[in-house]
């Protein structure tokens, strides 16, 4: 057995950055402040090291200034509760892009992005492809817009406005956190959102929360087809299709205990 030995010329700035793609990889959850003692480096080391994986797609930060392992670290790009819920979701979501005939995704909220855990591509020649493990602006996307849409409007102006958000430049101006509000408030209204052309140009897409009543959301479902088809899937069929299979996912992720029991 060979023993590898630290190369003399390492290079100290990529050797923390793996040891803290392999803390990731160890942890649901990390705290630049754990990260820091972990590396031995001053936090502010640690935050410039952590900010270079978010941008490269290796961590996720969450509201709570948590982070956890991204899509460049996951092959299936879910774990833990992430997997159950997809495990949970997959037959119900298959048998909704078959009924609409258009993609059928399942979206996470990470801090103020929006995960693509799972996908189920429709049947139709042109369609929208697989979005697994791809991570969008949560106010951009329809699945993402949809979970914000259970926030209190207070909770999602600090997202945008707040010193966390200045610092990682996820901010946003006064004027695109009013529209988004008004967006967010409509959604509220008629119970899902929209994404036209926002995400992707040639993208239109609808998506609706897993929620109950009261409670923020978590996860959302979106169907997603050409944008021009945007009109169909607005259709009340396929918006009624949409939010029974919410019900039926939510249903079995309360009995599974992967989310709080109503």
């Amino acid at each position: 057995m060979n023993i590898v030995k630290k190369p003399g010329y390492a290079v100290d700035s990529v050797d923390r950055a793996l040891q803290l793609i392999m803390l990731l990889q160890e942890r649901d959850w990390l705290r630049i402040t754990d990260a820091a003692n972990a590396l031995d480096v001053a936090p502010s080391t640690a935050h410039r090291l952590m900010a270079m994986l978010v941008y490269r797609g290796f961590a996720l930060q969450d509201d709570q200034r948590r982070y956890c392992a991204g899509p460049a670290l996951r092959a299936d790009t879910a774990a833990g509760p992430a997997r159950t819920a997809v495990s949970i979701a997959r037959p119900h979501l298959v048998t909704l892009a078959l009924s609409v005939r258009e993609t059928v995704n399942l979206v996470e909220r990470v801090g103020v992005t929006a995960r693509y855990l799972f996908t189920a591509e429709g049947p139709q020649l042109l369609r929208v492809g697989n979005r697994t493990g791809t991570v969008l602006p949560a106010h951009l996307s329809s699945g993402g817009k949809a979970i914000l849409a259970t926030l209190p409007e207070p909770t999602v102006a600090q997202f945008y406005t707040g010193r966390q958000a200045q610092q990682s430049g996820s901010g946003l101006a006064v004027a695109e956190l009013e529209g988004l509000q008004r967006e967010l408030a409509e959604a509220r209204t008629q119970g899902y959102a929209v994404n036209l052309g926002r995400t992707e140009a040639d993208l239109a897409a609808v998506g609706a929360p897993l929620a109950t009543a009261g409670r923020p959301a978590a996860l959302a479902i979106s169907i997603s087809s050409p944008l021009s088809r945007a009109g169909d899937i607005q259709q009340p069929k396929v918006i009624q299709a949409l939010h029974a299979t919410c019900e039926a996912v939510l249903r079995e992720l309360h009995a599974d205990g992967v989310l709080p029991a109503a």
